[in-house]
């Protein structure tokens, strides 16, 4: 049943990116263009996303249990360090120049784009060498 649930709102997910213009990297691109001929339309798209978003959480907070049974688990980092500011930077030189982020990009994978293929084998690699990184800073070093 969970995976029934996962399904239609991911395949609800994905719609809205198309029918929103998420999909669309020159739309995106349009978007962030604000020196040149921006399109606002986006933003009315992420203030839907953000106002939705802070209902949600508002609602989550007083539960104990998500509407599926399962514990809720809310964020709890409260910080701001460099990992989390490069990351960040890092996540907006690549949209800027794709015009695609995660979830617009798999739904143009699903779609059979060559976009969506190219940005997510490259964001797999982004993952993994992230992993690999992460993996030799966790590793003791050997005594001399």
């Amino acid at each position: 049943m969970n995976t029934l649930f996962a399904f239609v709102f991911g395949l609800l997910f994905g719609i809205g990116m198309i029918v929103a213009g998420m999909a669309n990297p020159a739309k995106v691109l349009g978007f962030l263009d604000l020196a040149g001929l921006w399109d606002p339309s986006l933003a009315l798209v992420m203030g839907g996303a953000v106002a939705t978003a802070t209902g949600a959480f508002a609602l989550a907070r007083r539960r104990p249990r998500s509407l599926l049974g399962f514990p809720m688990q809310m964020p709890n980092a409260r910080h701001i360090d460099k990992r989390l500011v490069g990351g960040n930077l890092l996540f907006g030189v690549g949209w800027g120049l794709a015009g695609i982020c995660p979830g617009p990009g798999l739904v143009l994978l699903g779609a059979g784009a060559s976009e969506g293929l190219i940005f997510v084998a490259a964001m797999a690699a982004g993952m993994a060498i992230f992993e690999l990184i992460e993996r030799s800073r966790a590793k003791p070093v050997p005594a001399a």
